[in-house]
């Protein structure tokens, strides 16, 4: 077939602009896309501290402040302070929010602290791993002494650029709906005062 100069030009801008959109499409893709193994790997790490934590003999305090770093190290930190706040978080300013989000970190630290101190002498295995929508989820199993095993499945996603957990459910307890339903009550009893409610986390877990 025989393209006149305005067809040739036309064809050529069409497979020029095919080429830019597929180079486009190319460097979209993140290098850091998340997969089962990955996924797993992270609980596995995660896990592993939380175990050296709690079998190390520490005391409480210093055992909570050593589960809010591996909080921070491996939970989506942000994605969870701002699901347990709802719509208030639109609300708040960047140190309003900074400061919650800080107060709220040891708030889960001592609160899911407490938790994993039931795991003491205990063992846990991560038993699998699987797409979920657009993230992951892992299963595990605590075995703990005189108890009947506990399952815990761990939701992780690379949303944010990092591979993270964003979200807990132990025993079939979902820890974003209950944060959300926890921290949106401590709110309303200061009336939608943010601040009041980062002073309250302070003390709270």
């Amino acid at each position: 077939m025989t393209l006149m100069p305005n067809e040739f030009r036309r064809h050529n801008r069409r497979g020029f602009l095919g080429l830019i959109g597929a180079g486009l499409a190319l460097v979209a893709q993140p290098a850091w896309a998340l997969d089962t193994d990955e996924a797993r790997a992270l609980i596995e790490k995660s896990l592993d501290e939380v175990y050296t934590v709690i079998n190390s003999g520490q005391p409480p305090a210093q055992m909570f402040k050593a589960f809010e770093a591996i909080f921070a190290r491996y939970a989506d930190v942000d994605i969870i302070a701002r699901s347990a706040l709802g719509p208030a978080a639109r609300q708040a300013g960047a140190a309003g929010f900074a400061a919650y989000k800080q107060a709220f970190k040891g708030y889960i630290g001592r609160k899911y602290g407490k938790r994993f101190r039931e795991f003491i002498g205990s063992e846990i295995e991560v038993t699998g791993a699987r797409p979920v929508k657009s993230f992951y989820a892992v299963t595990s199993v605590a075995y703990l002494k005189g108890r009947s095993p506990m399952e815990v499945e761990w939701h992780v996603s690379d949303k944010s650029g990092q591979s993270r957990y964003f979200n807990i459910i132990i025993e079939g307890v979902n820890m974003l709906a209950s944060e959300r339903a926890e921290i949106g009550a401590m709110l309303a009893r200061r009336k939608g005062d943010i601040a009041a409610l980062t002073a309250d986390l302070q003390q709270a877990g």
